[in-house]
């Protein structure tokens, strides 16, 4: 990774700043014309298998390169730092939870928290346990 960083420029750097604030700001706008909460899966594929994410010799990125694909829906919230919250609403038919994301503007971790209880209520999760957990 450090190898990696020294390939990027400052320049280059302060441009990705730069895109990310700017795709915030696009962001915000959305929330802005109304919208009170955006639901996504909270990951893009089922749970990965253990071991999965181990590094190769060959390809010693491979974990971060892995990751990326599997959590691509929380990563615009956190660059935009909008709370999110993952709820696990379904599971499987092996058993295992699959959570359901819920995102809301800046600064409404109180209109989130809300729904979440209330989605709770509706659909208790605490008893539940997949056969298999660490």
């Amino acid at each position: 990774m450090a190898e990696l960083g020294r390939t990027v420029s400052g320049t280059q750097f302060v441009a990705s700043l730069y895109a990310m604030h700017q795709y915030s700001a696009r962001v915000q706008r959305w929330w802005a014309e109304g919208w009170d909460v955006l639901v996504t899966p909270t990951i893009a594929e089922p749970p990965p298998l253990l071991g999965e994410y181990a590094a190769q010799p060959d390809n010693p990125l491979w974990p971060i390169t892995r990751a990326v694909v599997e959590v691509a829906y929380a990563i615009p919230f956190n660059i935009t730092g909008q709370p999110a919250i993952s709820l696990p609403l379904h599971w499987s038919v092996d058993g295992l939870p699959v959570g359901v994301q819920l995102v809301a503007a800046y600064g409404r971790e109180d209109l989130l928290l809300r729904v979440a209880a209330q989605l709770e209520q509706a659909r208790p999760w605490t008893d539940r346990r997949p056969g298999l957990h660490a």
